[in-house]
Parts: C-alpha cells; sequence; structure tokens
C-alpha cells in the first residue's frame, strides 16, 4: 500500500493509509466523491437536520453488514479487500492480497495490523471518528454535524467532533430514497481524504465473536485490555 496521511499522526505510512478504510458505497455503481469544501459551506436547515437524522436513524438500526470494499487513498491508490460490521463499535477490513494489513475494532480499541510481520497499533475507539459511525446511534442533535447537503440523488452528512477527533472528519452520503449508505470518507488533521465503496452487501448477518477479536497478545503492553 502506498504512503498516505491519516488522522493519527505519528502513525508509520504504511498504516496511515489504511484508517482511512472507513468509508462505505452500497451500490452498484460508484457515485462521484463530492468537495467536502461544498459540504463544509452548506447550510443545515432545520429541515435538512430533520431529512439527515432519519437517514442517519435508518443507518444506526443496520446491526450488522458484510460485504467487499474498494479503498481510494489521498494519492489515487487503490486496494480492496473484505469488510464486517456489527454494531455497536465493532468492525473489521481484511485486505486482499499482496497486502498484509488489518484492521480491527473490538467495541473498545480499533487495532491495526501487518499480519506477515505480526506487528500491530492500537488506539482507543472513542478517539476516532470511527466511534460515531459505529455508534448504537448517530445523535446529530449533539453539536457533530459540520455540514449537510441534500441533492436529488444524494445526500451527504459531515461529522466531527473537535474536542476529541481535532479536524478530522466523517463524512457519509446516502441514497435519498432507501437511506441506504453509498459511502463515506475519513478527512484527516492535514485535508487528506481516504473514502472506501462496498458492494456484495449483506445485512442481518450472524457473526462469530472471533471475527472482532483483537489479538491483545501480540500487542506489547496491552494486557490490560484483554478480555
Amino acid at each position: 500500500m502506498t504512503n498516505s496521511a491519516s488522522i493519527f499522526s505519528g502513525l508509520p505510512v504504511s498504516r496511515r493509509a489504511v484508517l482511512g478504510v472507513f468509508a462505505a458505497a452500497a451500490v452498484a455503481n460508484a457515485v462521484p466523491f463530492p468537495a467536502l469544501a461544498q459540504v463544509a459551506q452548506a447550510a443545515a436547515p432545520a429541515a435538512n437536520n430533520a431529512t439527515a437524522q432519519a437517514i442517519a436513524d435508518h443507518f444506526s438500526g443496520v446491526a450488522t453488514m458484510q460485504g467487499e470494499f474498494v479503498q481510494f487513498g489521498p494519492r489515487g491508490e487503490q486496494t480492496g479487500g473484505k469488510f464486517f460490521i456489527e454494531r455497536p463499535g465493532k468492525l473489521r477490513f481484511n485486505y486482499d492480497d499482496p497486502s498484509p494489513m488489518r484492521v480491527i475494532a473490538d467495541g473498545r480499541n480499533v487495532a491495526i495490523g501487518n499480519i506477515k510481520l505480526k506487528t500491530w497499533d492500537l488506539y482507543p475507539l472513542s478517539k476516532t471518528p470511527l466511534s460515531l459511525l459505529l455508534a448504537p446511534r448517530i445523535d446529530l442533535s449533539a453539536g457533530m454535524v459540520k455540514g449537510v447537503k441534500q441533492e436529488s440523488d444524494l445526500t451527504t452528512i459531515s461529522l466531527g467532533n473537535n474536542t476529541v477527533f481535532g479536524n478530522s472528519t466523517i463524512t457519509m452520503m446516502f441514497d435519498p430514497k432507501t437511506y441506504d449508505l453509498r459511502q463515506w470518507t475519513i478527512t484527516d488533521n492535514q485535508g487528506k481524504d481516504t473514502s472506501v465503496m462496498i458492494f456484495n452487501v449483506k445485512t442481518g448477518v450472524a457473526f462469530d465473536e472471533r471475527v472482532f477479536r483483537v489479538p491483545y497478545e501480540d500487542i506489547k503492553g496491552t494486557s490490560a485490555n484483554r478480555d
């Protein structure tokens, strides 16, 4: 995987791009990525916020999903793989070969690992924009809305929390008719975007608990985090 920026400064660049995977699109045809500047400038009147909350509630009601993803990095690099999500707080991304990277969130932490080198980095889930995406309910009344933009074929919601994530944001794009999530993009503190689209999505899937197991025994100094 090529180098890219991250919402985590100081993270090795080969892993920086990985944390930007958390973007999705659940339709057959890819949709263009709108400029985040336009999203930030879009007004969010009461009507827009009500629609956005209804969409967010619909997405929050999807307890589990799995499928395939394609990731686009800030330099145009492209990778793919399979993803698994279980609300609240659990996620796994397995990258296709030759990438050795894995991303696992177990509800408490996000682990980014290289399975060939057997090295892992660990971050509190609550300190990443993933905590917004994987929450039991996405509450848009909590001052996290950076912008809402409604178009005939797309509703875009940009979220962030400056006190926790700094200037990092997560932008989610939904079908305005079905409320299906099409894509989400993470913008890091340097203003660089990483987006991922998903396809062949299945919902209501039952997962083995091992799918979201973080290998704490392989991560130095994390004994207190083990089950």
